[in-house]
């Protein structure tokens, strides 16, 4: 991984065209094989740039269009945070009740509410590692089937509910089951019927490509690489692979969709077509801890302040094959989109290059010198990192010349590190950057442009 030079870009003046800015950088990023995928850029509802870049199907050679429909992983959050807000609007739960009142085969977590699975404060912990180890994986799972499986091996709270903040793919998953108890209907349809129908997006629907295949237009096919970078489906991994066995899992995934549909979602949020300024203080400002601490979540989605750019909510997504992430600017009515089919080392989401061209601000790169260090010198970084202020630990480790990162939790991959000069490392395919003191045993931690954490070995 390498940063982009500043020659890529030629951002100049603050009267510069937005559109061929965001072109030449999504050109550059194409050219180095960092994005494949389908943007959208908007200013009150009305696109300055949208734009696909590369195949939707590789064997084909087909490619992606602005109608082109994707996976969108961790995304499809908010609708399912969406579709409890609707069911409570309709008196059919409330946010604080237990979730033994409709999945009475947990009640064994008596404390846990339906708020905390919103606000992912609940201290389930992630699913995946539980049927990775439990699971028969020659059959699909389901969600009625996360609820067994936690009803049979009662696996422990990962702390007290409401203490902490940790992002949990369970909780969500839960509250698709709870949609569909308290509806009465799958929840597929019921986000069709009450969500993507009403606002006219079209393209938008709740798909399990392997558990329920069909035909879908224009289908963005996902693809991994492998480390020489050479393109290939998850699916031929094989049954066994994760993404294949937890495909009929819905509610922290699978809602598929499209650039226009997702702008038409952006601009209903800010009318009351669905929701009023009250469900909007819900869903748009972070929940509180039981001691104080603001989790800067709120009902599906992140929260942020930032000096320069005002109250931005945003979510990102990952699954295998694709990196999805939109960000709204509350303040200002800005707006961007990015759908990725391209899950690999090299794959990168230019969050903060893409703020910068909304506000005028020039692009600069970091003109860092990569360096090369031997196994020994590697071990000087590695062991296991910790922050008070962080859901989880890091883990660093040597392996054949190169550090790895990975933080501790479920479903978390190991992702490979660049050396920099002055103890510097990076991966660029999540914006990560960590710089090490190896006098102190601390690592500060900074990803895109998120709060600065530091790390100390323990």
């Amino acid at each position: 991984m390498i940063c982009l030079p500043l020659v890529m870009f030629a951002v100049g003046t603050y009267a510069q065209d937005q559109a061929k800015t965001l072109d030449s950088l999504f050109t550059s990023l194409y050219a180095q094989k960092k994005f494949n995928g389908n943007v959208l850029v908007a200013e009150k509802g009305k696109p300055i740039f949208e734009k696909s870049y590369g195949l939707a199907d590789e064997k084909t050679g087909r490619k992606l269009d602005l109608q082109s429909t994707f996976e969108l992983a961790s995304l499809s959050k908010q609708f399912t945070a969406m579709g409890i807000v609707l069911l409570q609007k309709a008196g059919k739960l409330n946010y604080d009740d237990k979730i033994s009142k409709y999945i009475p085969e947990l009640s064994f977590y008596d404390k846990i509410t339906v708020r905390n699975l919103l606000n992912h404060t609940s201290g389930l912990p992630d699913y995946m590692e539980l049927f990775e180890k439990k699971w028969d994986k020659s059959k699909f799972a389901t969600n009625e089937d996360i609820i067994k499986e936690f009803e049979t091996y009662k696996p422990a709270l990962e702390f007290e509910t409401n203490q902490q903040f940790e992002y949990s793919n369970t909780g969500y998953a839960l509250l698709a089951s709870i949609i569909e108890r308290v509806a009465k209907k799958p929840f597929g349809e019921f986000l069709n019927v009450n969500i993507f129908k009403p606002l006219g997006m079209n393209h938008t629907l709740v798909y399990r490509s392997r558990y329920q295949p069909i035909t879908i237009p224009n289908y963005a096919l996902g693809y991994e690489a492998d480390e020489s970078g050479n393109k290939y489906l998850p699916d031929s991994k094989g049954k066994e692979y994760y993404t294949y066995y937890l495909d009929g899992i819905v509610g922290d995934g699978m809602v598929n969709s499209t650039l226009k549909d997702l702008l038409i979602w952006d601009r209903a949020l800010y009318t009351d077509k669905l929701i009023n300024e009250n469900d909007k203080k819900l869903i748009f400002n972070g929940a509180m801890t039981a001691n104080g601490k603001d989790t800067n979540y709120g009902f599906g989605w992140f929260i942020k302040n930032k000096t320069n750019y005002g109250k931005i909510v945003n979510h990102s997504g990952s699954w295998a094959g694709y990196a999805t992430f939109i960000e709204r600017h509350l303040d200002h009515d800005k707006t961007f989109i990015l759908l990725q089919n391209n899950l690999t080392p090299t794959t990168k989401l230019p969050v903060d290059d893409i703020r910068k061209v909304l506000y005028h601000e020039k692009i600069m790169a970091e003109n860092l010198k990569k360096v090369t260090l031997t196994n020994d010198q590697l071990q000087a970084y590695t062991g296991i990192y910790s922050s008070p202020d962080f859901p989880m630990k890091l883990k660093i480790v040597a392996k054949e010349g190169s550090l790895y990162g990975q933080a501790t939790g479920e479903g978390q991959m190991p992702f490979e590190l660049a050396a920099y000069e002055n103890h510097i490392f990076k991966f660029d395919g999540a914006d990560i950057k960590l710089t090490f003191d190896l006098q102190k045993h601390t690592i500060d931690f900074r990803q895109g442009s998120m709060a600065k954490y530091t790390f100390t070995k323990e």
